[in-house]
């Protein structure tokens, strides 16, 4: 039987997506930083060394902002439901101000991109419109995975679906550029970016497949005709 401070904590977590992000929630709620509700979700050590809980006061106002009955809080809501998906953490987009946390982490947002022939990252996108992802710091912790190399862009066709469709948000991270096969990366091929997944083949060639192989065939090329950008480790499906 579960303990009530974890279903407070499942419940918290259903009102994140219920209000459409952990800001949305805080605002409904009355608080003035989002931050707060972060250390909750991602148990944040305080300055006792030991996570913060859903006290009953807590329980009682995310209820009412969210127009619940009372007592809401404590009941198993995810009781019936089964699911082998991984909780990652709660992603906001911010426009051009900054997160209020320091458990947040923002990071490059790409809405379009335009290649050029440089293998730098930074130099061949043409197009960033200032606008940012924003990750719990918790993530990227778990992960290792260093927050300055990862950045974010938007899917462009339907060649990954339906893993990844279009317009899907991707997470990529710039520092792993080892190929293991099956795993799935972000190219430069002849100046566009592809989401593709890619195999090794002798003679220095690479494999590149498409889960929409039904449209996709596979491709075989010369391992020097594209850069690889890095490694999608994230991405986020809207309906």
């Amino acid at each position: 039987m579960k303990i009530t401070s974890k279903i407070r904590l499942e419940n918290l977590n259903l009102l994140v997506k219920e209000a459409g992000g952990v800001t949305q929630l805080a605002k409904r709620a009355g608080y003035k930083q989002s931050s707060y509700l972060y250390q909750i979700i991602n148990r944040t050590p305080v300055q006792n060394g030991k996570a913060k809980n859903i006290g009953s006061n807590m329980a009682s106002k995310l209820e009412e902002a969210m127009n619940k009955p009372k007592g809401w809080m404590d009941q198993d809501h995810q009781k019936n439901s089964k699911s082998n998906s991984v909780y990652l953490g709660t992603l906001e987009i911010w426009g051009y101000s900054k997160p209020s946390g320091d458990v947040e982490i923002e990071v490059p947002f790409y809405k379009e991109i335009s290649f050029s022939t440089s293998n730098d990252f930074a130099e061949y996108i043409k197009d960033y419109n200032i606008y940012k992802l924003c990750f719990a710091r918790s993530i990227f912790a778990k992960h290792g995975i260093n927050p300055e190399s990862v950045v974010c862009v938007t899917a462009n066709g339907n060649s990954m679906y339906p893993v990844i469709p279009d317009s899907s948000t991707i997470g990529i991270n710039t520092d792993d550029k080892d190929i293991r096969d099956g795993k799935i990366y972000a190219i430069n091929h002849n100046g566009l970016l592809r989401i593709n997944i890619l195999k090794r083949r002798p003679g220095n060639k690479l494999l590149i497949q498409s889960f929409n192989s039904s449209e996709y065939k596979d491709e075989e090329v010369n391992r020097e005709e594209i850069h690889i950008i890095g490694r999608v480790f994230w991405w986020s499906v809207l309906a």
